[in-house]
């Protein structure tokens, strides 16, 4: 029998097409949701626990102008939203958009927005992002029906985030650029990047269609992270973005405001906490991928966790069945270099 429940997964599963855009999925995604909780525009920022929620590796964005995705991504950024919601029993809170009048507060149909519906999506593991509902002024204000019943969506949408991200292949076809840099201002532009940067830059817009506004203001969400925090910020963005896991460092160049990202393929020890994340990876399985980096075989493992081993393979072979890869060689290919 079919329930409810597994219908909207399937359905959300289905929104979430590799190879897609990222507006085209938004529009999707706001498509499966709107029977559930009616809205005039829809974001959805991802992450993964391991990550910590602070930037997002992935967002999808339908029927938000430009300028209000600008302004949403700096001072009153995701991560000041998530960190609004996160720690709360239900956590879903209202926020009121309609103020301002320098237009960037308006729809694509010229409506001023009204209030954002914020939902943490958050499981056992961790929180994975932000979903964002958004209605215009003069509407229904959202009420406690609403958060009740977009609480109900997170299973089923996190289990289809998980889903998207591990369709890709583990190991890349092709080779990934060299690691490339960027220098974003005090003012949230771009100063300066190395050829490198760009070929990845290109390489993230050409496979998922992201519009030069969100490039743009989402290293400047970044940076402001950076500056906020007076400490780096690191996240890994899945393979659906480029095609490898990839690398974002960014860290403060002195007191000028000026703010270093570097950008480069995810591997060994950047990889794995965000990997194991994504693929539903245990402790224990992630202690045995770990020797395994360092070259050890399955009877030093076994030594090195008091386990026999067969145990060991047992484990080996959840690994294998988890990731889709073929054995221990497929395996140390798809997160080492």
């Amino acid at each position: 029998m079919v329930t409810v429940s597994d219908r909207l997964r399937g359905d959300l599963c289905s929104a979430l097409v590799p190879g897609a855009g990222l507006e085209q999925i938004g529009a999707e995604l706001s498509r499966v949701i709107a029977p559930v909780v009616a809205h005039d525009a829809l974001r959805c920022g991802v992450m993964n626990p391991a990550s910590g929620w602070g930037a997002t590796s992935l967002a999808f964005w339908h029927g938000y102008v430009p300028d209000l995705g600008r302004a949403l991504l700096g001072a009153d950024g995701l991560q000041m939203a998530v960190r609004d919601v996160v720690g709360d029993a239900v956590p879903v809170v209202v926020a009121d958009l309609g103020v301002g009048s320098d237009g960037c507060d308006r729809l694509p149909t010229g409506n001023r927005v009204g209030e954002e519906l914020r939902f943490a999506l958050r499981d056992a593991r961790g929180v994975w992002g932000l979903l964002c509902l958004l209605r215009a002024a003069g509407g229904r204000p959202f009420n406690d029906a609403d958060a009740r019943r977009i609480a109900g969506v997170g299973p089923s949408l996190i289990a289809a985030l998980r889903g998207y991200v591990t369709a890709e292949p583990g190991v890349p076809a092709t080779r990934e650029p060299p690691p490339g840099m960027l220098v974003v201002g005090g003012d949230g532009r771009v100063r300066a990047m190395t050829p490198q940067a760009r070929r990845w830059l290109e390489a993230m817009a050409a496979r998922l269609s992201v519009p030069e506004w969100l490039t743009e203001a989402s290293y400047a969400s970044l940076a402001t992270a950076v500056r906020e925090n007076r400490r780096h910020q690191r996240l890994c963005v899945p393979s659906v973005g480029s095609g490898w896991w990839t690398a974002i460092e960014a860290q403060p160049l002195g007191t000028s405001g000026d703010v270093a990202i570097l950008v480069q393929r995810a591997t060994g020890a950047l990889l794995l906490p965000s990997f194991c994340d994504w693929y539903g990876i245990t402790a224990r399985e992630r202690q045995i991928m770990q020797r395994l980096q360092h070259g050890s075989a399955p009877k030093q493992v076994a030594r090195a966790f008091d386990l026999s081993v067969h145990t060991v393979n047992d484990h080996l072979k959840a690994i294998f069945r988890k990731t889709g890869t073929g054995g221990r060689d497929e395996l140390m290919a798809a997160i080492n270099a």
